[in-house]
């Protein structure tokens, strides 16, 4: 199926891109364009993801399945592909806003150009303010940045290093008055210090998707436990093992695990809700 590049009359461009003090003058799209029932939701973070970061991913955007809810990101390897896929996975609408042009030998990075045919053919859509043969440069992600920030409703944020260029968006959503939504990570994490500058800043933590959807005003009628879960076999192996309530060194002795790496898995599992501890006494919250 053919999905040709055409381009956006100034009068239609999303309203959110009026809004912002760079407005594009001008958007090339191919596909759909985000329905305007739909509460945008942009999702951003590291190239370099870790398992913890792909689990955030998978299971937020689970949890606004069903939800009139759109999902916005960058088409750039890591995060941003997850959050697609994500949403591709819930039958969620997802736009990709990449770094460069949107003719198919221009996509960046190449390596995803398969991934922009599938939001295409699952009436999701690509949008670039580029000429569709502009070829991504190092200054062309921070100016498609913007848009990303400025389209939606709630920046989402999900692992950023000190220096990441992740972070340029992040500064644009509180600059434009967006929602800044934050998920917390470990201390002990090089992926963790961006997102944690925000948190510090006053950006708004998420740990589930309720969060995400209160933020947005949208009501939730789904009870929590049809959210599906996704675990890593770690985190599998210390549910398996709270069959009943269990003291903090017996199961760190039971999972297996070097005393620093079973310290930080439980505290994310607490975070994340899977886990619950009193007094160094943990429970399943499952």
């Amino acid at each position: 199926m053919e999905f040709p590049i055409k381009e956006l009359p100034a009068g239609e461009f999303p309203v959110g891109l009026r809004e912002i003090p760079q407005p594009p003058q001008q958007l090339n799209y191919r596909g759909q364009l985000p329905p305007s029932d739909l509460k945008l939701l942009s999702i951003v973070g590291s190239r370099k993801y870790t398992t913890y970061g792909k689990q955030v991913v998978e299971e937020l955007v689970a949890g606004l399945a069903s939800h009139p809810v759109g999902i916005i990101s960058g088409l750039a390897l890591g995060i941003d592909s997850l959050a697609h896929e994500a949403a591709l996975a819930n039958h969620l609408y997802t736009l990709a806003i990449p770094g460069g042009g949107l003719s198919d030998q221009s996509l960046y990075p190449a390596s995803h150009r398969q991934l922009a045919f599938r939001i295409l053919e699952s009436n999701g859509g690509l949008l670039s303010e580029f000429e569709p043969t502009f070829k991504a440069t190092k200054w062309s992600f921070p100016q498609r940045n913007r848009l990303v920030a400025g389209i939606s409703q709630a920046t989402l944020l999900v692992e950023a290093g000190e220096k990441s260029g992740t972070l340029i968006t992040a500064r644009l959503t509180a600059d434009y008055n967006r929602e800044l939504l934050v998920v917390p990570g470990s201390i002990f994490s090089k992926n963790s210090l961006g997102t944690h500058q925000f948190l510090k800043l006053g950006a708004t933590p998420v740990t589930t998707s309720q969060d995400i959807l209160e933020i947005l005003n949208i009501s939730d009628n789904t009870p929590p436990a049809t959210i599906p879960i996704l675990l890593s076999p770690a985190e599998q192996s210390v549910i398996d093992q709270l069959n009943e309530p269990t003291h903090r060194d017996e199961l760190i002795r039971k999972i297996n695990l070097q005393t620093h790496e079973a310290s930080q898995l439980l505290m994310m599992m607490e975070l994340a809700g899977h886990i619950k501890s009193e007094q160094n006494i943990y429970r399943s919250c499952r």
